[in-house]
């Protein structure tokens, strides 16, 4: 498999984690976002979105979207399972995912906070201070739903899931905006529970062979 990313993409990362908790070896092929790589003529003949990351399959196929990687790297490869067998805890578990993918990402991806620079001519400070508002506003709310769940070591349950796949980076990039995490004792301790293990750490930026300081 060759996945197509950028190290400091939270969507990527999310797939990486996957990749490395399954233990699949894949191909590594750098997209640089900033210099608008993902634009050019030869990855739009690989993603028609123009988004990274994209997974091409042994059989030529490419998929895109995190979520939909993830799950199908689920489907595929079964062990370890990265949601639970039953309905209900899938439900939970995706829940928490969808809090991440759905409500916080989008409002501060790459693609977005330029578009408040360059086109709507928002001052640098005034789009940090939009960045930590939204980042701050969902973990709460993931928090909440933490909490309405029984005590566990990671997101849910004792072994990481999905939703620890996609928290893992938001909590990356918002270090990078110095977010605050104060008062966000479930949250942090599943965070702090998934970089004490290896996966995630291989997974992570500074691991990549495209990352810059």
């Amino acid at each position: 498999m060759k996945l197509y990313n950028y190290f400091r993409s939270s969507a990527s990362f999310r797939v990486r984690i996957a990749l490395e908790l399954k233990g699949l070896s894949y191909d590594y092929l750098p997209v640089h976002l900033v210099k608008g790589e993902h634009k050019q003529a030869d990855y739009a003949a690989v993603s028609p979105t123009l988004l990274v990351p994209t997974l091409e399959l042994d059989t030529g196929e490419h998929l895109g979207q995190s979520m939909a990687i993830i799950e199908y790297l689920d489907e595929t490869h079964p062990e370890p399972a990265l949601l639970p067998r039953d309905a209900l805890g899938r439900a939970h578990v995706r829940a928490l995912a969808q809090l991440i993918a759905c409500e916080i990402h989008p409002l501060n991806n790459l693609r977005v906070l330029k578009y408040l620079t360059r086109e709507l001519k928002v001052e640098e400070e005034a789009k940090n201070t939009w960045y930590r508002h939204w980042v701050r506003d969902g973990l709460e709310a993931f928090e909440r739903e933490l909490s309405r769940l029984p005590a566990s070591t990671f997101c849910y349950g004792d072994t990481p899931t999905l939703a620890d796949c996609c928290l893992v980076p938001q909590i990356f990039n918002g270090k990078r905006f110095n977010c605050d995490f104060a008062g966000l004792p479930r949250t942090m301790a599943a965070f702090d529970a998934c970089m004490a293990h290896p996966a995630f750490q291989k997974a992570q930026p500074s691991s990549c062979p495209d990352n810059e300081n």
